[in-house]
């Protein structure tokens, strides 16, 4: 059945004809996606938060990453490939993933060419893809910690525990990052050594032991095999995709670690480390796009409700446990219940000073839920990436671009009497975990990508911000307009159109599911249909060039609570607005106070403000609160203090926590 699926696919590649609009995701030729992407180069931020944002990402995150993994005496990253290339002598440093680590910032730089065709960039691409070519063995493979010991004859009996590390990994971001490179520049120089590379996949995947080939870790190469396949049209590598999936959960030594237990086909929930999961439910979100197997969408549907509904934060981040065990376990045999490391939890298991919420794993939930979003329509997919997007991803950098978090506490206080293993300080370089870093330099690199889809029926919406949008429909016909807007501190978005095809044609807005109230207008008069919070509203007309599309989108603040299932939290609330959640800083206590002893007035004014931090211009929100003096020291347990002292506060959007000289912080409060 799946050969017959996978020459279906095939056939439909050599038929079926789309507008090229090429995307991070090229599925404009996938038979079971229902939207497409719009071209890397067809989204252009003009002013506002994202146009501030991505100034930042230019201007100093992407040069501050690619000059940092060009100094060997911090990263190394380059140096390997400089080594394993034979230019110069030494051994491998660095963590495994470094490899990887490197083709995301180079991601970075071909999603950003694309929009801007810096020649600078340009030229920087090309010199890495000469080395990365000179690295690559005859047989495609390209992993700089075996090659090195193969070049320098210190390989020995490690290759296989090598091959069991990050290799798989590594080799994705070099495949995914090609694509997109392929398609920001018209260049196969790095397409053809991922064609090496994928080509070597499959060849090793049709001769290695289940034992051996099963081993994966964080298998980012689902994701790029697909992408490969989508852009080289061969067959050959959706076969490999099939073989993936098929293999895991087939040998008796599979870790709910590694997501590989058990069979794909027979889990329904999420289980274990945050990022290898949602990069495996993004890449068998990509190989339904192309074989349409029932079981695969039936099981990420199960997936993401337990994930939606049960296991991630307020702020979309995933991925609650720095160390948990496993949720199928029914013994104390160890082979049953096993550890599992930066851990979905438990359902409701969401630690907030603990949490460990790795940005890639936040990260990874954006992938997953884009991908999702294309294979079915459903806005709800939308939420949960813009929901990670403005929180969980954001702050995973500095306002200023160049210092990172590995883990993104939705608590910090100064009492906790141990230290984590991960700071809750920024850093510019992350020793041993600095994944995360280049994982946000090249999303915060993308963002553009993820504001628009195309269908047969009509343009979608996706993320309001101040752009413009020069694309074709799937037809080739051309449409053009630009958005102006101060979302997310504002919910007030024009919509106008600068070229449209000239045949009825409908734009899809989204309506966000946090969102009450919402008004459209086209050209002052109300259009027809009733907006749906967590929908897209089809708007369809003959348009003509200055037509106007006037969305209001109330924003008030809104006093979160958390089922009652979730401990933690249970009788606190949380404050969002719009799409941002936002917290409280130690600095923004009106009096000199522990976090841990504020209470929120409910019945706060809950005034809209705007601040200046670290030059950004934010809306803080202020409020009233009271402070329990109570003390703390040397007790567990004391009689509830009823007296307390009121106090004012003001609150700061999430992703800016940390950019200041605060200790403390935290999302949730006592009322």
């Amino acid at each position: 059945m799946k050969k017959n699926i996978i020459l279906l696919s095939a056939v439909l590649f050599s038929t079926v004809s789309f507008a090229q609009n090429k995307g991070l995701v090229d599925n404009s030729a996938s038979p079971y996606s229902k939207l497409r992407s719009v071209g890397l180069q067809d989204v252009n931020w003009t002013n506002g938060f994202w146009k501030e944002q991505l100034n930042v990402a230019n201007q100093e995150t992407l040069p501050f990453m690619w000059d940092l993994y060009h100094n060997d005496e911090v990263s190394h990253a380059y140096a390997n490939f400089e080594i394993a290339a034979g230019n110069r002598k030494g051994t491998f440093k660095g963590p495994s993933f470094h490899d990887g680590d490197f083709y995301k910032i180079f991601e970075g730089l071909a999603a950003t060419y694309a929009v801007t065709k810096d020649k600078k960039l340009d030229k920087q691409m090309d010199e890495a893809i000469a080395m990365f070519a000179k690295v690559q063995r005859k047989d495609g493979y390209l992993h700089t910690p075996v090659l090195i010991d193969q070049r320098w004859g210190t390989l020995g009996p490690e290759e296989v525990k090598k091959q069991l590390g990050f290799e798989k990994y590594n080799m994705g971001h070099l495949m995914t990052a090609a694509c997109v490179h392929y398609r920001a520049t018209g260049k196969t120089s790095f397409l053809n050594v991922a064609k090496g590379v994928a080509d070597f996949l499959y060849d090793f995947y049709k001769k290695a032991s289940p034992e051996l080939a099963r081993n994966a870790i964080c298998p980012s190469h689902y994701m790029g095999i697909v992408e490969m396949y989508r852009t080289t049209k061969n067959p050959k590598y959706l076969e490999l995709a099939n073989n993936l999936i098929d293999i895991r959960g087939t040998t008796n030594d599979g870790t709910d670690d590694n997501q590989d237990r058990i069979p794909f086909r027979q889990q329904t929930t999420a289980m274990g480390h945050a990022v290898r999961a949602n990069y495996l439910y993004a890449g068998v979100a990509d190989l339904y796009a192309e074989t349409g197997e029932a079981k695969l969408l039936e099981n990420l549907k199960s997936i993401w409700d337990d994930v939606a509904f049960r296991k991630m934060y307020i702020t979309g981040a995933c991925g609650a446990l720095y160390d948990g065990v496993s949720p199928d376990g029914t013994s104390y045999d160890p082979t049953v219940v096993q550890k599992i490391h930066q851990a979905y939890g438990r359902p409701y298991q969401l630690p907030n000073a603990t949490a460990h919420t790795e940005t890639c794993a936040n990260i990874g939930n954006v992938l997953w839920n884009w991908r999702m979003l294309q294979i079915t329509a459903d806005a709800k997919y939308a939420d949960i990436v813009e929901l990670a997007l403005y929180n969980s991803v954001l702050s995973g950098v500095n306002l200023e671009g160049n210092k990172f978090c590995y883990n993104n506490p939705l608590t910090v206080t100064v009492d906790l009497p141990f230290e984590q293993r991960w700071s809750n300080e920024r850093e510019g370089y992350i020793a041993l975990s600095n994944c995360c870093a280049p994982n946000v330099t090249r999303t915060l690199a993308e963002v553009g990508n993820y504001a628009y889809s195309l269908s047969k029926q009509g343009l979608y919406v996706n993320l309001y911000g101040s752009n413009n949008l020069n694309t074709t429909t799937q037809e080739g016909v051309e449409i053009q307009l630009h958005q102006q807007t101060n979302y997310p501190w504002d919910g007030a978005i024009t919509i106008t159109i600068d070229k449209a095809p000239k045949e009825a044609y409908a734009l899809f807005l989204r309506i966000p599911g946090w969102s009450n109230g919402t008004t459209i207008l086209v050209n002052n008069q109300k259009v027809e249909g009733n907006p749906v919070s967590g929908s897209y509203l089809k708007v369809e007309r003959k348009w003509k060039k200055g037509d106007v599309i006037s969305l209001n989108i109330p924003m008030p603040v809104e006093l979160m609570e958390a089922n009652p299932l979730v401990e933690e939290t249970k009788n606190q609330v949380a404050v969002k607005r719009g799409p941002l959640v936002y917290c409280l800083e130690s600095d923004g206590i009106s009096k000199t106070a522990s976090i841990n002893n504020i209470v929120l007035n409910t019945n706060s004014d809950f005034k809209i403000e705007p601040i200046q931090k670290s030059n950004r211009s934010l809306i803080s929100i202020a409020a009233q609160g009271f402070l329990d003096n109570n003390s703390w020291n040397k007790k567990l347990y004391q009689p509830l203090n009823q007296g307390k002292e009121q106090i004012f506060l003001r609150l700061i959007p999430y992703f800016s926590w940390g950019n200041g000289t605060a200790k403390e912080m935290s999302v949730w409060f006592s009322h």
